[in-house]
């Protein structure tokens, strides 16, 4: 039996709190307790300290949240963040396939895929979904290393059989079996689940789309990813593509893609007719205000999204998005919707890399709170790094003020520890004891 007794300010969610009501409905903040782990679980949360018999970290005075769940990144993209940026389309051409191409060896798969998991730990995050690359190698090189770390993680290989360069390109039968091998293999294998990964309408035929239909409906709790409706231009593409289709969204639903399990990133240039498909489908947005910002794809109208009852969740989406950072990414998330005239609280923007993650993948008994009973997916955070944080800090009005300034001043610095399942993935052993 291995057990861990955590001291902190802790912080999690147990409702939707709404966009904007920064009294936090659904917030649960219960400074200086006690979190008891045992066996991997959370096994009680409590003011007072445990019995001798239970080792501790006092970590009194730092804020202890459930790990972020992202819902939307490229591990194969990790050798182009931050490049010179031009609009998607060309975004692609330039930097991403030709990242992409290299993991085709499996060295490189293996350590890039090992760099990009370690990456996330060491932001805080301890579940994703992933777009790995059209590679089966890079599949299972992502695969083996999570479970290597025991995270969370979803993910598929990638589907493009046209619009893409000779060296990226799948054809519809040897990308069928080389899926039905990969789920055979890795789906439901411990913390690992399948994800069917068309990577947009544009670089899937109709008969791949067909296929990856008929992937989704063979074996129960398979998930599905893709992009929609992140680029004006690419909108007008999938429309001179599919002109049989009411809408881009539409493409995917004609070839059975449209279901609760589905995440689509990005969602920004939808009508009232897509949010109702959403709403009605169960599936759910990634939010990728970094990417959208950094890549000037447009404003995410979150507002429209949380009216028609559709989950959104955020992403990263690295490497059009310039950091792993989900707390880079939720204070990017408050920008845009600045930009757009409405205001977003803190308490939202955590609910949607937390338990609103997990809700919407079907996994809230497992992460995204701290209740009893879930998998001690945790992160150890300091509340201010720095004199002017700190200041900030020490005049925070209320709970919400101080997370507020957390999320928009903080950054990778903060983060002192990430657990999975209770065990340490980041962060010294050499911690403070009482």
């Amino acid at each position: 039996m291995s057990r861990l007794a955590l001291r902190g300010d802790l912080l999690d969610l147990d409702a939707d709190p709404g966009l904007d009501d920064a009294s936090g409905p659904g917030a649960r903040f219960r400074p200086d307790h006690w979190l008891l782990i045992e066996d991997g679980r959370i096994v009680a949360v409590q003011p007072q300290a445990p019995g001798e018999d239970w080792p501790r970290e006092d970590h009194r005075g730092r804020l202890i949240l459930p790990g972020f769940i992202d819902t939307h990144v490229h591990s194969g993209q990790i050798d182009v963040i931050g490049a010179y940026g031009t609009a998607l389309l060309d975004w692609l051409e330039k930097h991403t396939f030709p990242a992409e191409r290299r993991m085709a060896d499996a060295d490189h798969a293996q350590r890039i895929s090992a760099l990009f998991l370690d990456a996330l730990l060491a932001t805080g995050t301890t579940s994703a979904s992933v777009f790995p690359t059209v590679h089966a190698t890079s599949v299972n090189a992502l695969f083996e290393q999570a479970q290597a770390r025991g995270m969370r993680l979803i993910a598929g290989k990638v589907l493009m059989d046209r619009h893409a360069p000779d060296f990226l390109r799948d054809d519809v039968v040897q990308a069928e079996l080389d899926s039905r091998a990969l789920i055979e293999r890795w789906h439901g294998n411990g913390r690992l689940a399948y994800a069917v990964t068309p990577r947009f309408a544009p670089t899937s035929s109709d008969a791949q789309l067909a296929m990856a239909g008929r992937l989704l409906a063979s074996t129960p709790g398979l998930y599905m990813q893709t992009h929609v409706a992140e680029n004006q231009d690419e909108v007008r593409w999938v429309a001179e593509l599919f002109p049989q289709a009411r809408s881009y969204l539409d493409v995917y639903a004609q070839h059975g893609l449209l279901t609760e399990r589905a995440i689509f990133a990005h969602g920004i240039w939808l009508d009232d007719a897509d949010r109702a498909a959403l709403r009605a489908s169960g599936a759910q947005l990634s939010h990728c205000p970094s990417s959208n910002l950094f890549l000037g794809s447009g404003l995410f109208d979150w507002a429209a999204a949380q009216a028609a009852g559709i989950p959104v969740s955020l992403g990263c989406d690295v490497g059009g998005g310039t950091s792993l950072s989900m707390l880079r990414t939720m204070a990017d998330a408050y920008k845009v919707q600045a930009m757009a005239g409405r205001r977003l609280t803190a308490w939202k923007t955590l609910y949607a890399a937390t338990l609103g993650a997990a809700r919407a993948l079907r996994l809230d008994h497992e992460i995204g709170s701290l209740a009893v009973g879930t998998l001690a997916d945790v992160a150890v955070w300091d509340w201010a790094v720095g004199p002017v944080a700190a200041r900030r800090h020490e005049v925070a009005r209320d709970v919400h003020d101080r997370l507020f300034a957390w999320m928009t001043l903080g950054d990778e610095r903060n983060l002192v520890a990430t657990f999975v399942a209770g065990q340490r993935r980041y962060g010294s052993t050499a911690l403070r004891t009482p």
